[in-house]
């Protein structure tokens, strides 16, 4: 006989093991990613994901019970993470070294607060397409230009399209923490050379004169025709040779020659 299983009650919280992993269904999404289904196994932790071996483009991790995104292994082909209805309220640091091919992050309906909560996401260098749609951060004062001013590369947040005119506005509303950011990150500059008195002017210092332009050597086009139309009306296999001759090495053939002679000068 069975055993008696009580109905409506909540299952505990779950391990995300290399058994359910393996066994997860994995098909051709809609999108053509080739997808892993983890959703609705009331997971609380992201663990284990080197055992997909580095083999999906689109993890979905919905309706579970994660609560920090962080965990990953480095999954160099992930472009699509799936992780709506969740309690995620923290995001781990440096995750873009784990996912470095995120494009597209759906945290929808997750417990992210604070605009802080968004700066960890900007290690993701890649990411193009973010929702936070269900999420109290969305309702902070200047939220969307805050996202748009961290994640420089977003063309579509919140499933709505990242305008110039936002962009615009985040680096007016941003600016200085962009300039900041800018110069912490910049290499420190080279000191400049000076001149000191007494100290030899080196010669590859010095600019060097403009050389003239270099006249150009050998026949005109107009000649190479002449020579080419002459080559068609030799008569012995001698004019022919000396006329191929000319026209590979550039030296124009002497009036003395045995041929009769090609007018190479303009009229006139």
């Amino acid at each position: 006989m069975a055993a008696y299983q009580p109905i409506g009650l909540p299952k505990l919280a779950g391990r995300l093991t290399a058994e359910l992993i393996l066994r997860a269904p994995q098909e051709m999404n809609a999108v053509k990613e080739y997808e892993i289904d983890l959703r609705g196994n009331k997971i609380a932790a992201i663990e284990n994901l080197g055992v997909t071996q580095n083999q999906f483009v689109c993890i979905d991790l919905s309706d579970n019970e994660i609560v920090k995104l962080e965990g990953f292994p480095r999954l160099n082909r992930v472009e699509t993470l799936l992780l709506n209805n969740n309690r995620i309220a923290r995001i781990g640091e440096n995750l873009g070294a784990s996912l470095p091919s995120l494009e597209t992050l759906v945290l929808t309906g997750n417990r992210l607060a604070s605009l802080t909560d968004i700066d960890n996401l900007a290690s993701f260098k890649r990411l193009t397409s973010l929702s936070l749609l269900g999420n109290s951060v969305t309702k902070k004062p200047d939220y969307r230009l805050y996202a748009i001013h961290k994640l420089r590369h977003l063309k579509h947040l919140d499933f709505q399209k990242v305008k110039t005119k936002e962009r615009q506005a985040a680096i007016k509303k941003f600016g200085a923490y962009v300039a900041e950011e800018a110069e912490a990150s910049a290499p420190p500059a080279k000191k400049a050379k000076t001149f000191e008195p007494g100290e030899a002017v080196k010669a590859a210092e010095v600019p060097a004169e403009e050389a003239p332009a270099a006249k150009p050597t050998g026949p005109t086009q107009e000649q190479l025709t002449a020579i080419k139309i002459a080559i068609a009306n030799a008569q012995t296999l001698e004019e022919v040779a000396r006329l191929e001759k000319a026209l590979k090495t550039g030296i124009m053939p002497t009036e003395d020659s045995e041929r009769p002679k090609i007018d190479l000068m303009d009229e006139g």
